[in-house]
């Protein structure tokens, strides 16, 4: 009998935390479900697939980083297939469905995605099913979800209909050309969330799923335990519900679930004992590092102030090769806290084994799709060293992990609290108790006791431990073989599931390393310590080229950072080409309080008297005013966006007629949201058009790089 060979299709991924990846495993693992056979490749593993000669359906899944940029292992794909040699119908044969995951909170939601799909569809790509636009900022699964649950049928659709044409093929003359009409002919309706479909600003003729198509899901099928809060007479909130991380109540408590298929186990892991040489033998990793001393510390925030801002000078004399720009950044590499980590250690009953060598290799037939030992792990280190520096121990389990550890946890209310977490009826209060409270391991493992996963189980599961990015806050013309960095101390306070407040990892980490300095500036026995960084180059986020031009910096608080380093840069230039021409240069600063957290006064005064810096514009939000209900006037602005308004003329002048730059730096969530919409506002105003124009507008500077934005959520 002969041997039914399955249908085939690929999956390629882009990813820079895993997230997009770990999505584009499971469609592979779920494929088999469904009798077909999914070929899972990275889009920088180049040698293992080929699109110029794929005529199967293909599924791509990526994510964005940075201010819009493909993650790095979809850079080369990107930079590939953007390629103006390429002729209109070089992907004519393709046929492709995609998923792309953004946030909401930073201004080029899903720029990867978007860029891909754009791409493709001109190089004469066709699209088989609606493209998906999971949004981070409200939860990737509301549109996930629903898109995974289309995309079987209608691969199948496709395969069928390839298949068919195919056969039609055979039976003509093979020196005929292959009409167009020849390409399946899907209908794009098959994925209708809100019984419509929607187009892209940049995608004209794609439809598409994002979040505001999703309908909020039927009572029946979506539950929550979410207190309902109502007024009493006296308008005083009351609290109906008492449901929690731990517990939940009708209807929830009391309906069938539907959780998300168990994730397949692929990691065999053993510790073995480890002698003191071995011990002393650890290394980070083999990534391009550089281990450089602390040089300076000092606060800049004073008081009470409301966030400890606080300067670093790292030393980088001992590398010549680390050079940077302004406006570039770099990343430094922490640990997890000392004390999470002993608990974790602890909690798994692995503490007497913290120094055994971690044996970490596949598991003979696992079903995962791909499965490869974790590449962000270093070969025989120490269970201690894993834990601290490899793992995000403190990162928001997903809900595949919930649904692992459900096989783990003996208490019957325990599992089945797990279970509601992790499933579709359960998602607004995972959102609630899990997402939003940003809940880690340790954490949720506290919350459960009963629950007592095994270590391959993190392993498999949770996120390399990133480093944190950092803008350079100087320029090498003014500090050579200096390096420096400013931030805010980040706290978290205490909520439901986390009884005791915290810091930030690396703000803290980093905090508790220099305080003997702060404390004590005047000893100079006190050495501070050396971190571990690298450079990654902003090739865009930088002054412009031609240094004639006008441009103007909006950064408050910490985002002012980066154009310290500007300032810094242009004042050199002008005492090495004093004849030069410069352009016009304004900074829109702003902060709490004028004597509490204005960050570099002295120096931007200076920049101002020296003539480097034109305009200062700042405003402070929380100096007194009369009424905090009347909205900021002329003479009191209370937020950058405000000061902006003030001065629509001349700004709206630099950058329309004048070929001029705007650079934002800071908050994603709020200021960089605000300043946008203001943007919008004032060309609207200046050139008398409706919003759609003022946005292509918008859109247009960003397009030739004159509106760049360095954010952060």
């Amino acid at each position: 009998m002969p041997l039914e060979v399955k249908p085939r299709f690929v999956v390629l991924y882009g990813s820079q935390k895993g997230q997009a990846q770990s999505i584009a495993e499971g469609i592979a693992e779920e494929a088999e479900e469904h009798g077909l056979v999914a070929e899972l490749c990275c889009l920088n593993q180049d040698d293992k697939y080929n699109l110029e000669k794929e005529c199967a359906p293909v599924v791509f899944v990526v994510s964005t980083t940075g201010d819009g940029e493909p993650p790095d292992n979809a850079l080369q794909f990107v930079k590939r297939i953007k390629k103006r040699t390429l002729s209109p119908d070089h992907y004519k044969h393709l046929l492709y469905a995609l998923l792309a995951l953004g946030d909401t909170n930073y201004a080029n939601f899903c720029n990867c995605g978007k860029t891909i799909e754009r791409r493709l569809r001109e190089l004469g790509a066709r699209q088989f099913y609606p493209t998906g636009y999971a949004d981070d900022g409200v939860g990737l699964e509301l549109v996930i979800d629903p898109w995974l649950k289309g995309l079987w049928n209608s691969i199948k659709d496709a395969l069928t209909k390839m298949a068919s044409d195919r056969t039609v093929q055979l039976k003509e003359d093979s020196a005929k050309e292959i009409p167009e009409s020849s390409l399946p002919d899907v209908q794009l309706n098959l994925l209708s969330i809100a019984d419509k479909q929607i187009c892209e600003p940049d995608s004209k003729y794609s439809p598409s799923l994002a979040i505001s198509d999703v309908r909020p899901p039927p009572a029946s099928t979506v539950y929550t335990s979410a207190p309902n809060t109502q007024a009493c007479s006296e308008g005083i909130p009351q609290v109906s519900l008492a449901a929690s991380l731990t517990s939940s109540v009708p209807p929830l408590s009391e309906s069938s679930l539907n959780v998300p298929a168990l994730p397949p186990a692929y990691l065999d892991v053993t510790l073995q004992e480890a002698d003191a040489a071995e011990q002393a033998a650890e290394r980070l990793s083999k990534e391009a590092r550089y281990e450089v001393p602390i040089s300076k510390a000092v606060q800049l925030s004073k008081g009470d102030s409301v966030k400890t801002a606080l300067l670093l000078e790292l030393d980088i004399s001992a590398f010549p090769s680390m050079t940077y720009h302004p406006g570039d950044s770099f990343d430094v590499f922490c640990p997890n806290v000392a004390e999470e980590v002993d608990h974790l250690l602890h909690r798994l009953g692995l503490q007497d084994q913290k120094n055994h060598r971690v044996q970490i290799s596949l598991k003979d037939n696992t079903k995962k799709k791909g499965a490869q030992v974790p590449p962000h792990i270093p070969e025989n280190v120490s269970l201690l060293f894993l834990l601290t520096w490899c793992l995000e121990i403190r990162s928001v389990p997903k809900k595949a992990f919930l649904r692992a550890l459900v096989e783990h946890t003996s208490d019957s209310a325990q599992r089945r609290r797990l279970q509601e977490l992790c499933s579709k009826q359960g998602a607004a209060d995972y959102n609630l108790y899990v997402r939003d409270a940003s809940l880690g391991v340790s954490e949720l493992l506290a919350a459960f006791p009963s629950c007592s996963p095994p270590l391959s189980l993190l392993i498999e599961l949770l996120p390399k431990l990133q480093p944190r990015p950092y803008s350079a806050a100087c320029s090498l013309l003014r500090h050579p073989e200096k390096l420096r960095f400013v931030f805010n101390v980040v706290e978290f306070p205490a909520c439901s599931g986390r009884p005791t407040a915290r810091r930030g990892l690396c703000t803290g980490w980093l905090f508790d390393l220099v305080s003997p300095g702060l404390v004590f500036p005047e000893k100079a026995e006190l050495a501070l310590p050396k971190i571990h960084v690298s450079l990654r180059p902003n090739c865009s986020f930088r002054p412009p080229s031609d240094p004639s031009l006008p441009f103007i910096m909006i950064g408050p608080g910490t985002g002012v950072a980066p154009f310290i380093g500007f300032l810094q840069q242009r004042e050199e230039e002008r005492k090495e080409n004093p004849e030069a021409k410069f352009g016009e240069t304004w900074l829109f600063f702003g902060c709490r309080y004028r004597d509490k957290d204005y960050l570099f006064r002295e120096e931007l005064e200076n920049f101002v008297s020296s003539g480097t810096l034109n305009h200062l514009k700042v405003c402070f939000s929380r100096e007194d005013r009369k009424d905090e209900e009347e909205p900021p006037s002329a003479a009191q602005p209370r937020y950058v966006q405000h000061n902006l308004l003030l001065c629509c003329r001349q700004v709206t002048d630099i950058l329309l007629r004048r070929n001029g730059y705007i650079y934002v730096c800071g908050d994603a969530k709020n200021m960089a949201k605000d300043v946008n919409e203001t943007l919008m506002e004032m060309i609207k105003t200046e050139l008398q058009v409706d919003q759609l124009e003022a946005m292509k507008t918008l859109a247009g500077l960003r397009e030739q790089k004159r509106y760049l934005q360095d954010i952060w959520a």
